[in-house]
């Protein structure tokens, strides 16, 4: 029995830790990132999200490491306080997602 409960438990650790794919970074690692070039700096980013809804606020960014690749999530309220939620490759600057919070 303690054999099965160790194998158990040994698998479930397992598939958590593959389902766990995405982490955040800390701003310690981020900056570290911008710093080497690896990323694009955090002004350029908002800049380009700040581009897709004119005159909008953001109002909170965060940068995670997602199936290797870097991704700075940005959310912004425009003028009509409609609130979006828009994700950009760190690496490039490209926008991967943008759309309407609901």
């Amino acid at each position: 029995m303690k054999t099965l409960t160790a194998l158990l438990t040994a698998t479930l650790i397992g598939l958590t830790a593959s389902m766990a794919q995405a982490r955040d970074l800390g701003p310690d690692e981020a900056l570290r990132l911008r710093d080497a070039g690896t990323i694009v700096s955090f002004e350029k980013l908002n800049a380009t999200a700040l581009t897709k809804h004119p005159g909008s606020t953001i109002t909170e960014t965060e940068l995670e490491e997602e199936y290797g690749k870097y991704i700075y999530q940005v959310e912004l309220r425009d003028p009509q306080g409609i609130e979006w939620d828009l994700e950009l490759d760190a690496v490039s600057g490209q926008v991967l997602k943008d759309h309407q919070d609901t």
